[in-house]
């Protein structure tokens, strides 16, 4: 074969990996660690990075704010009991500035109340410690999966985005509830479960459902977080009507419908 044909094909060879390898930088996911214990952060960042995320770690609340405000990152895992500032405030803190960065807990904190806490203040999923790897990167990537999922969407036409019943209407366009005329501010995790509730509006729907498609992956069944969470909701929604439209179905979950 000529020189000048295998100079070539070396350069064309070399322009391939080039492009693969910036592909590969692109596609990696960042993380932010913010733990303060050292074997804990070992052990996650060791397997994180085998698995090709790109992972920072911060161990007080402080550091992890600033790393946050001073980055870009896909997902934040916080443990909530950090030196000075502690990871409750924390995910406050990120969610007044970025409403869409997946926040994951992962504490040892493990009752239903500290888990309705977690997540009521803006956590998208909660992992109780010890827990198994593996667990920890299916709920990485399910977090992903959700970001990537709503980002795909296309939001040209907003009025795809409107789900109504009766005299209540979600606009998931403008991420904005009210029933009738009156504004309802949700959190986070109650504007996904009636998000939820609308997309299967009169269909019922088992806490096991709502478990897998509201927080993304099983909890344990013995928690209550769904009931607790429907019961949020009840007050912010039928409180404000006679019609009430979440219904409970004895022994089978969970209705949204008129009544």
């Amino acid at each position: 074969m000529p020189l000048q044909t295998l100079t070539l094909n070396s350069e064309r060879i070399e322009n391939v990996c080039n492009a693969f390898c910036i592909n590969a930088v692109r596609m990696t996911k960042k993380i932010l660690l913010v733990e303060d214990e050292a074997h804990v952060v070992s052990f996650i960042k060791k397997g994180l990075s085998e698995e090709g995320f790109e992972v920072t770690v911060a161990f007080d609340g402080k550091t992890g704010l600033q790393l946050f405000n001073d980055g870009a990152f896909d997902v934040v895992i916080l443990d909530i009991m950090l030196p000075g500032i502690n990871g409750l405030d924390v995910c406050r803190e990120i969610r007044a500035v970025n409403k869409a960065v997946p926040i994951l807990f992962l504490t040892a904190l493990g009752t239903s109340e500290n888990v309705v806490l977690g997540l009521d203040t803006g956590a998208d999923d909660y992992l109780v410690k010890p827990f198994k790897f593996i667990e920890l990167i299916a709920r990485i990537k399910t977090l992903l999966r959700r970001v990537e999922n709503s980002g795909s969407q296309q939001t040209d036409v907003q009025e795809d985005y409107i789900f109504r019943i009766a005299d209540l209407e979600l606009n998931d366009y403008t991420k904005s509830v009210k029933r009738a005329d009156t504004v309802i501010s949700l959190t986070t995790t109650e504007y996904r479960l009636l998000h939820y509730f609308l997309k299967n509006k009169n269909k019922v729907v088992s806490r096991v459902d709502i478990l897998e498609e509201v927080w993304g992956v099983n909890f344990d069944m013995n928690t209550n977080v769904v009931d607790v969470y429907v019961n949020y909701l009840r007050k912010k929604i039928d409180s404000l009507s006679d019609n009430k439209l979440i219904h409970t179905v004895i022994g089978m979950g969970y209705v949204l419908k008129e009544s």
